[in-house]
């Protein structure tokens, strides 16, 4: 079984890649492959992050465990197949956390295929820019023009730093 993967990298310009896969890989071998597809090395941090339909960024699987007790999932413990069960699943891709090279990757098909030759890139279309793009982060708190200047003027929305109880931590 092989897996084709549209991976769609977030620029202005319409930077993508196919990519075929055998169904056997882990994410860690899946972002050696997209790294490499896309002219970069490989040797950066790196984490997918699993999203909704709306590409809603989730919960993360890096490319490193960072628990304290090593038991976090990790791309080398997370298979393409436990990742992505049917045709349309997506993942969104980071590499580079200096950077913030963001992708979009996407299971385009499904093919019974023997795994030779694999992975593949089945096509190719679009230049990466010399600099990823600013990204803007934006939080969820959303506030209107009254309660903007109030809060952060608000003396009883902060804690007092001799307060903390730092024995909790």
């Amino acid at each position: 079984m092989a897996y084709k993967f549209r991976v769609i990298l977030d620029v202005e310009e319409d930077v993508f890649r196919d990519i075929i896969v055998a169904d056997t890989i882990n994410l860690e071998e899946l972002h050696f492959t997209i790294a490499k597809a896309f002219g970069f090395k490989g040797q950066e941090m790196a984490s997918f992050y699993k999203t909704d339909a709306n590409w809603e960024q989730g919960d993360e699987i890096p490319l490193f465990d960072m628990s304290d007790d090593g038991t976090a999932l990790t791309m080398e413990k997370h298979s393409i197949s436990e990742a992505f069960k049917r045709k349309n699943d997506k993942l969104i891709y980071v590499y580079d956390f200096m950077s913030m090279w963001t992708f979009f990757v996407e299971v385009t098909d499904l093919k019974d295929a023997a795994n030779e030759n694999l992975p593949l890139i089945a096509l190719s279309f679009g230049d990466i820019p010399d600099e990823a793009p600013e990204k803007e982060f934006t939080g969820e708190i959303v506030l209107d023009d009254e309660d903007e200047h109030d809060i952060f003027n608000d003396k009883n929305n902060f804690d007092s730093i001799d307060d903390i109880d730092l024995d909790n931590y």
